[in-house]
């Protein structure tokens, strides 16, 4: 199953996390890129919310993303602050550039999108040959915990046109073999009181144990692998992190 971000879903997203939005993540990278030199990629790269506050900063980064209209956000949003942003349509399977990265981030435990653990390791394979020697891979993990909480919950946003976005988010299976869940998310437009589109996606994530991650990473041929808890650079993930995060080095 390929989760795909369509109209009212990239909707919600981009009024839920707008561009410069930080979770603590987007200081978290900018410190550890301002130690690289080189171009940066960001797969996944979404709306935008993480590659336009680095590209304001100065920094070489350039992403792709599976939605066409995931994209068009990240493009206007490039525009609105007079950035030029290089995307590509690429999905985590296929990607591929002519050149190698110094970095290649991946907020937002976006990795967690590819299900199948054979893919995962594939993917992470893809990144390790896209880097150069010495280049770092800089990733977000969700903890166990958010996905495991409790489900059925419903949000709404208002649309600067006075439209109401509500979305219901219901989980339907949980596989503690395939460690992956699966929910129901349903978004629904409503104008004047009545509905007037509706979008159903079955998305799926698959959850890592910190350990089991290490060596998938490992595995793919990375060295130097530290893992951080909460955006805290350098301290081990403890009970309670919500994020966890890995930085590893190619060789």
């Amino acid at each position: 199953m390929e989760n795909r971000y369509g109209k009212l879903a990239s909707w919600v997203y981009n009024l839920d996390k707008p561009v410069g939005r930080s979770f603590g993540d987007v200081e978290y990278y900018q410190q550890i890129l301002s130690e690289s030199e080189g171009p940066i990629l960001e797969p996944a790269v979404g709306n935008g919310r993480v590659l336009v506050p680095l590209l304001k900063e100065g920094l070489p980064i350039e992403g792709f993303d599976a939605s066409e209209e995931m994209l068009g956000y990240c493009r206007d949003a490039c525009r609105e602050h007079n950035v030029l942003g290089t995307l590509m349509r690429f999905s985590f399977g296929d990607f591929s550039y002519d050149k190698k990265f110094a970095a290649i981030i991946i907020p937002a435990g976006s990795l967690q999108l590819i299900t199948d653990a054979a893919s995962a390791t594939a993917a992470l394979k893809r990144f390790y040959e896209h880097l150069l020697p010495n280049g770092k891979l800089i990733l977000d993990l969700d903890s166990i915990d958010g996905f495991l909480g409790a489900s059925g919950a419903i949000r709404s946003w208002t649309t600067e046109q006075g439209e109401l976005l509500t979305l219901t988010d219901h989980r339907v299976e949980t596989d503690y073999v395939a460690q992956t869940t699966l929910s129901h998310l349903r978004y629904e437009r409503w104008k004047g009181g009545n509905l007037v589109e509706t979008e159903l996606d079955l998305f799926k994530l698959r959850w890592w144990g910190v350990e089991e991650f290490g060596l998938a990473l490992q595995a793919a041929g990375f060295r130097d692998v530290v893992a951080s808890g909460n955006y805290q650079r350098g301290r081990a993930p403890q009970k309670g992190d919500q994020v966890i995060s890995f930085e590893a080095r190619r060789p």
